[in-house]
């Protein structure tokens, strides 16, 4: 046991490998100290000229720095390694423990970069959907819209972990400000009459379309230009799609204002069923049920 642990306060204890790193440390110092001086000295004795002596004089006193540096990392290489690992390891619990926290912050940092949507917008993420009425740091608050693709409020409110905008893609349904397309499907049998159907769906689309349809366009045109992008029909359109063998959909395609996208839905489903259920030829006619006044705005409220 050396002797200089009797000379430190009392209740102060050094173990044996420390002591003597701080020993190596100290006569580390010295020596550099010493051999940068008699350097210095020897460099003001003999460099007679006034530039290239201080010249020397700096070299000198950098390359003393870096061998003091390299001294101190040879003599306290083990213990420097050692603090490594528990920084390290200390780091790794920490975000083990804080991972939610900060994909939540990432959340945050990712879609005011990205700008995908503001206050006021519709949006979707995974089966979440609604109206964005409040952002944060660490969530994102929606009034909900639904059940499914229905265009009305529920009255209940989502929020959001902004830790979802980092792993699942967000659905934007106000991309546009004043207009937009909305699609809705209508399934069939492959034995209804569903080509009169698809005939009274376009009819009662243009017909709801037709008072807006010139404002959608220019406004369409004027997006597109924006955006480098190529302008869209804007006309309503019918298209068949099969599910199934046995089964057919009418997709229906229609230009909207915003926040009307379920009246002119409802709208159109009402025309078209009013008055006829497009039954096969040979299947007796349903009794028909008091049709239901109808509804002037499902919108969006």
């Amino acid at each position: 046991m050396l002797e200089g642990v009797n000379l430190l306060p009392e209740g102060v204890v050094l173990a044996d490998g420390i002591l003597r790193l701080l020993i190596s440390t100290a006569l580390l110092l010295v020596v550099v100290l010493v051999a940068r001086s008699l350097t210095a000295r020897f460099i003001r004795r003999t460099v007679a000229s006034p530039e290239l002596r201080g010249r020397w004089l700096v070299n000198s006193r950098n390359a003393f720095l870096l061998l003091t540096l390299l001294g101190l990392v040879i003599i306290w290489g083990d213990e420097l390694r050692t603090l490594a690992l528990s920084i390290v390891a200390i780091a790794v619990a920490f975000v083990v423990a804080t991972k939610e926290l900060i994909l939540c912050l990432t959340g945050s940092l990712l879609k005011s970069g990205s700008r995908s949507f503001n206050l006021g917008d519709r949006i979707q993420v995974k089966e979440f959907r609604g109206d964005v009425i409040d952002q944060s740091l660490l969530a994102t608050t929606v009034l909900e819209v639904g059940p499914g693709a229905l265009q009305q409020r529920t009255g209940r409110m989502i929020v959001i972990p902004n830790a979802l905008f980092v792993s699942e893609p967000v659905i934007n349904e106000s991309f546009t400000d004043n207009y937009g397309f909305h699609v809705f499907s209508i399934p069939f049998r492959r034995g209804d009459d569903w080509r009169s159907a698809q005939r009274a769906c376009l009819e009662s689309a243009n017909r709801h379309c037709a008072p807006y349809l010139e404002q959608v366009r220019t406004f369409m045109t004027r997006v597109s230009a924006n955006r480098g992008l190529a302008v869209p029909a804007v006309e309503p359109r019918v298209t068949l799609q099969v599910p199934a063998p046995e089964a057919m959909h009418l997709v229906v395609r229609v230009p909207v204002k915003v926040g009307e996208r379920s009246f002119i839905e409802q709208a159109i489903l009402s025309d078209v069923f009013a008055e006829h259920d497009f039954l096969p030829a040979h299947h007796e006619p349903r009794a028909r049920i008091a049709e239901p006044s109808r509804v002037e705005d499902a919108g969006d409220i």
